[in-house]
């Protein structure tokens, strides 16, 4: 593993500068994941530092970039959909650059077919090269060739990214890359590559200058967080980074996704109910509740091995609470193996579920597999999974009523004049305050529940 850090490049700037009259603008979009979203702050980060300014607009812009996500169909074919509507504008503006990059611009299927069929999109280049792009942007500004770059991993990883965050209380911080579960619904691990852990050095470095910048949470991110330390040299896994980051002083949260229950280890949760920074919130992803299902889709665990970890959970840590995401209609899936999962729903009571009908993605065994089941039959599943768990969860929201909890400012509510915050459980509360509230943690009674929202009073 190669670790190199980011300097300024002045000889790119310097060329961009000669190129325009004014400073060129840049628009970004991300899809997908947090993990994205991340990628798509240090690109804005890095555009910065070679002179762009940043806009809101498509028309706007000198620099038009899609930071993409590979991992369902539909986000693949809205992508290609609003590359396809930049057609007209690139004929008003030929000097427009337009460019791909992400998780889809690692698969070689998605690279031919740009090249074959959107001949406007001027730059496309893989997850791991961010850094690369003050150079990629002047190669194409003096040759006026397209640069496509053929999907590579790229076995490093890159320190000290600018960045320009969304948000002033909230941050994403990335602790490693990539993925080795080979989940054979997957693309994961063909686009983003291999498990690669950033230095604990580097992670506390960040770390400690987002608590001193003011951050009230912090989502540590990575496609496994459990698997973290594989391959460093030092000696050390999650829950020792974790006691590490909560030896930081300051007021602030910490949460992390995504965890795989087969990495989720009981000194994982000893650390959550041993440190007031962590979140009492576990997103365990269990995917289905069937063991048949689980072994084809190569999860290494059983529907017991994981409702031994839920209740070990519940036993160490008072009032924790569970977010999981289920897959629906995966190739060969039975009524047998989705009663198993409505089974294990009922078991856990989750507070949250991310729920999906199975997408085939091209390159993964799972894209192989006989899947006979009709479309509508997946529907339906889908729509008597959604009420067994909503059920389950506005009976876990009402019985919150009565509590005066401690909550994260994040944003406005539907109604005017009211705010919305986060509890440590993850749930969301609507309350009338002030937006000088806004970023800052308030105290709130709850006193009631709109579906799955809470509502409450703030204690001032």
């Amino acid at each position: 593993m190669e670790y190199i850090t980011y300097e300024h490049n002045a000889e790119a700037a310097g060329v961009i500068s000669r190129f325009y009259e004014t400073p060129p603008l840049a628009y970004v979009h991300s899809y997908g994941c947090q993990q994205n979203v991340n990628d798509g702050e240090r690109i804005k980060g890095v555009l910065v530092d070679i002179g762009y300014g940043l806009c809101d607009k498509p028309e706007d812009a000198d620099l038009i970039l899609f930071n993409t996500c590979a991992v369902r169909e539909h986000a693949e074919q809205r992508v290609f959909g609003n590359v396809g509507a930049l057609k007209g504008l690139k004929e008003k503006k030929p000097g427009l650059m337009i460019g791909l990059c992400g998780c889809m611009a690692n698969q070689k299927h998605v690279v031919e077919k740009l090249r074959q069929s959107y001949p406007y999109v001027d730059l496309v280049f893989g997850v791991d090269g961010i850094d690369t792009l003050p150079e990629l942007i002047v190669r194409k500004l003096e040759k006026h060739k397209r640069i496509l770059l053929e999907p590579a991993q790229r076995p490093v990883i890159v320190e000290n990214l600018p960045i320009r965050r969304e948000s002033e209380f909230r941050a994403w911080l990335p602790i490693m890359y990539g993925c080795d579960n080979f989940c054979t619904y997957c693309i994961v691990p063909y686009v983003r590559g291999r498990e690669k852990s950033r230095r604990p050095a580097d992670i506390l470095a960040e770390f400690r200058g987002l608590v001193e910048a003011g951050y009230k949470e912090i989502t540590l991110l990575g496609q496994n967080v459990n698997s973290y330390g594989k391959g460093l040299e030092e000696s050390i896994d999650f829950a020792d980074l974790l006691n590490l980051l909560c030896s930081v002083p300051g007021d602030y949260h910490i949460r992390f996704m995504t965890s795989h229950p087969k990495d989720a280890s009981r000194k994982l949760i000893d650390t959550i109910a041993a440190q007031p920074h962590l979140c009492k919130h576990l997103h365990l992803p269990v995917q289905c509740g069937s063991d048949r299902l689980l072994a084809k889709m190569n999860r290494h665990y059983t529907v017991e091995h994981y409702l031994d970890l839920i209740e070990y959970a519940r036993a160490r840590v008072p009032g924790i609470t569970f977010s999981s995401d289920i897959i629906v209609g995966f190739p060969g899936e039975t009524e047998e193996d989705f009663q198993g999962t409505l089974d294990l729903v009922r078991k856990v009571g989750y507070m949250q579920l991310f729920t999906f009908i199975y997408s085939k993605r091209e390159g993964t065994p799972a894209a192989t597999y006989p899947d006979d089941t009709p479309r509508q039959e997946k529907t339906d599943r889908m729509a008597r999974l959604l009420a067994v768990q909503d059920e389950i969860a506005m009976g876990l929201v009402k019985a919150q009523v009565g509590q005066t909890v401690r909550v994260l400012v994040e944003g406005y509510g539907r109604l005017e004049g009211t705010l919305s915050g986060r509890l440590d459980n993850n749930l969301t509360v609507e309350f009338a305050a002030e937006d000088s509230l806004m970023g800052q943690y308030a105290m709130v009674h709850l006193t009631g529940a709109r579906a799955t929202v809470l509502l409450g009073e703030w204690v001032q």
